[in-house]
């Protein structure tokens, strides 16, 4: 077989190749490999035109010679197809009106450029598209069915923009490497776009073989990449789709593949998720929602609720300011769906300037000596402009700045990026307060506390939900207290909702509190009356405290 000029390959009764001529692989190169799936090489025999006569021989009927489809300037081939007793032998033939070894050998190479990924040596595009339409058209019936893979390289922009085009491009080249080593058998991979893959999976057991493969490949891209002796982190999120249940034709598969795809990135990427129906709702109504946020700030569907900040044992000594989004239809919205819809459409800059002026002229309706609390999403960061905005509204309003503290989370430390360092820097030379959101979950670090000088950090109400049991949330409640003082910095405790609650963080001197037991959030009118209440819930809390000492 090596020796022989002659186009030939055998396949047993799985369609499977076993011996093949070193020429077949010099022709079709990666295709050829032990294993592979006829159809791999002579796609031709999932068109009716061939399949037919190719499974009566297949069947045990006589010889055969088939004309295979041509493209448009291609040279006429066809196959001879004979009975073995294992499976079949194929014999091709080509006709190449006078055409050279030389010019052979050219015609090879702009077949294979044609239809490979130059950077990563993958199929391309042209040839997913033309694979993924023969594969759903030989399923259906009792045949298994065709899976389609989307993979979606996670985080691969920050690499581009950091390390530069050519790290990109290393990197892209071993994530090819990375995919191709996950197949098996029956399975081949394109580079569909940009850091964008696609694997199909053609004559295994579904939905198990396809659920595997995804496995296998997030795993594999758990591992670091090392580029220029840095270690760079890239995860996979993979959406799956299988045909002919999710799409009879190649675009309803891919979009159908693309929803699913879109799941796993909503559900913390490094995933894999599997098309189904309730996908397409969810997406059709997340798509609602972002055509009616686009307005809903000039139709006046945003507006602000004030919770209020209390310091032991009942002086109020500001609000924290609340997005909220009242939507003519489906009603109030809660920001954990809207907000990530307005960061993904750049839309975070103009309702984020608009939020900040209505709190500080809020802001000047109480007792001076009262500040208000504004939440800052990482994405206003990106545009440059924050320090200038922030500056103009307080001018514009004619605020103390002391009396606005900003509100980040570890989200925008995470970047670590100069620019980032700096605007926090500027706005805290101009007088604003900055305190630490969350504090305790994602990703807390000490350096944060090291390196930026915050005046609060805020205990996230997951450790103060459980406060009067948990042992744990005890001793990281404390310890966080200790700490933060210790650096000279206030903290504030987020969701106190109990009296046994409010005495433990009182006794062990936490500086704020906030939740529902002290004062639930009000609307702007509302807090007029608050303020000159005193918390009579927070004395009792307090005079609770004292008892128990």
């Amino acid at each position: 077989m090596s020796n022989t000029a002659d186009l030939v390959s055998f396949y047993d009764r799985d369609f499977r190749l076993t011996h093949y001529a070193a020429r077949l692989k010099g022709m079709y190169g990666g295709a050829v490999v032990q294993g592979a799936a006829i159809w791999e090489i002579y796609p031709s025999f999932l068109d009716s035109s061939c399949r037919d006569e190719f499974l009566r021989v297949f069947q045990g009927g006589s010889p055969a010679r088939i004309d295979l489809p041509r493209a448009s300037g291609e040279a006429p081939r066809s196959v001879f197809v004979f009975g073995t007793a294992n499976g079949v032998g194929i014999i091709e033939s080509r006709e190449h009106a006078g055409r050279s070894a030389a010019e052979e050998q050219e015609h090879v190479i702009l077949l294979h450029q044609a239809t490979h990924d130059v950077l990563t040596g993958l199929q391309n595009r042209r040839r997913f598209g033309e694979r993924l339409q023969q594969a759903l058209a030989a399923v259906g019936g009792s045949k298994p069915k065709a899976a389609l893979l989307q993979i979606d390289l996670d985080d691969f922009k920050t690499v581009n923009d950091t390390l530069g085009h050519g790290a990109g491009d290393t990197l892209l080249q071993l994530a090819a490497g990375r995919i191709r080593d996950a197949l098996q058998d029956g399975e081949s991979a394109y580079r569909y776009a940009g850091d964008e893959f696609a694997v199909i999976q053609l004559g295994k057991e579904q939905p198990v073989e396809a659920e595997r493969l995804a496995g296998s490949l997030v795993n594999a891209f758990k591992d670091p990449f090392v580029i220029d002796g840095i270690p760079v982190f890239v995860g996979s999120s993979i959406g799956i789709a299988f045909g002919p249940d999710h799409g009879t034709d190649g675009e309803q598969l891919m979009k159908a593949a693309d929803i699913a795809l879109y799941a796993a990135k909503t559900d913390g990427r490094g995933c894999a998720r599997t098309f189904n129906r309730s996908m397409l709702l969810l997406l059709e109504q997340r798509e609602n929602l972002r055509r009616s946020l686009r307005t809903a700030l000039e139709r006046g569907e945003l507006y602000l609720e004030y919770q209020p900040l209390v310091r032991p044992p009942s002086s109020v000594v500001g609000f924290e300011a609340l997005l909220r989004w009242r939507h003519p239809e489906v009603g109030i919205i809660p920001p954990s769906v809207f907000i990530p819809i307005a960061e993904a459409d750049g839309l975070m800059d103009e309702i984020g300037r608009w939020v900040l002026e209505q709190a500080c002229r809020q802001a000047l309706t109480w007792p001076p000596s009262l500040t208000v609390a504004v939440n800052l999403s990482p994405a206003q960061f990106l545009s440059g402009s924050l320090t200038d905005t922030v500056a103009q509204i307080i001018d514009e309003v004619g605020i103390r700045a002391e009396r606005i503290e900003l509100e980040i989370t570890e989200t925008v430390l995470l970047e670590k990026t100069i620019d980032n360092i700096d605007t926090l820097n500027t706005l805290n030379v101009l007088g604003i307060r900055i305190s630490l959101d969350d504090f305790g979950t994602y990703y807390s670090s000490l350096s944060y506390l090291k390196n930026f000088p915050f005046d609060t950090l805020k205990i996230d109400q997951y450790f103060i939900a459980d406060l009067e049991t948990d042992l744990k949330s005890q001793t990281i409640v404390r310890s966080i207290i200790n700490l933060a003082h210790g650096l000279g910095i206030s903290v504030t405790a987020e969701g106190v909702e109990t009296s046994a609650q409010a005495r433990w963080l009182i006794n062990e001197s936490c500086d704020c509190l906030q939740g529902n037991f002290l004062g639930r959030p009000l609307g702007a009118e509302a807090t007029s009356d608050f303020i000159r209440r005193s918390p009579p819930k927070v004395v009792r809390a307090m005079e609770g405290s004292n008892r128990a000492l």
